[in-house]
């Protein structure tokens, strides 16, 4: 059996990004495994110039992500945003210090972000190998304290409750998803719910339906700084026994 991190991603808004067009940021159902590594080195503290660091561990990650919660009323929230991207902005950034930007003499910029609102995902996540570094250990700490505030996507998306919530046990990402229960406080909001999992790592389920099969582009290339390439997923439901199912065993 393969240890697994356990996190629980809640927030008012989060931000699953996909390929932004132009000036409209759209955002998918699942998290990316780009976001999952930036996440996990903030809480690290690493700094984003250390690229090769976060390619090795993005490299090491498998999960696998449940949707306990769909976004409230199942519909996403677009934010019209007017940013000033004038080289002579600052902003005040957790360092205590401002920031100045790099850019032209551009004036505003108007663009489109989408946001998921209300929604509960629970992740699964291993390294492989395990005997690297960061192991899954070090990696739970740093969620517990982190070194920076963490966000979900995007920094306005602030999670409401600690991420990291324990270890799990499977052979597989999956397996080990689904032995974490869906979270009380947070209910299902249809008869089943949706998993996002890497091809291969499929579990023993006969409650597991596999709807798609497809070529995900969710990697970062940290050294060139673009995303591109592919890795196999699959996209399913799975339906939950509820309590009163489990009492008729």
């Amino acid at each position: 059996m393969n240890k697994h991190l356990v996190l629980r991603l809640e927030a008012p808004l989060m931000s699953f990004g996909g390929e932004t067009i132009d000036n409209l940021g759209v955002i998918r159902p699942f998290p990316a495994a780009s976001m999952l590594t930036g996440l996990l080195a903030n809480a690290l503290g690493w700094r984003r110039i250390e690229r090769r660091r976060h390619q090795k561990l993005q490299d090491r990650l498998v999960f696998a992500a449940r949707i306990d919660r769909e976004p409230h009323g199942g519909l996403r929230m677009t934010d019209f945003q007017t940013a000033a991207i004038n080289n002579t902005e600052q902003g005040w950034t957790t360092r205590g210090r401002p920031e100045g930007r790099g850019g032209g003499t551009y004036q505003n910029h108007l663009r489109y972000r989408d946001y998921h609102t209300d929604m509960s995902v629970t992740v699964a996540l291993r390294l492989d190998p395990a005997d690297g570094d960061p192991t899954l250990d070090s990696l739970a700490e740093a969620l517990e304290e982190p070194a920076r505030p963490l966000f979900i996507g995007r920094k306005p998306c602030l999670p409401s409750r600690q991420l990291f919530d324990g270890f799990s046990e499977g052979e597989t990402s999956l397996e080990a998803l689904l032995a974490v229960p869906l979270q009380s406080e947070s209910p299902p909001t249809r008869d089943s719910v949706r998993l996002l999992w890497p091809e291969g790592e499929d579990a023993e389920a006969t409650a597991v339906t596999v709807s798609r099969r497809s070529m995900l582009t969710d990697e970062r290339n940290w050294v060139s700084g673009l995303h591109g390439g592919g890795r196999p997923v699959c996209e399913g439901t799975y339906s939950p026994k509820t309590p009163e199912q489990d009492g008729q065993r």
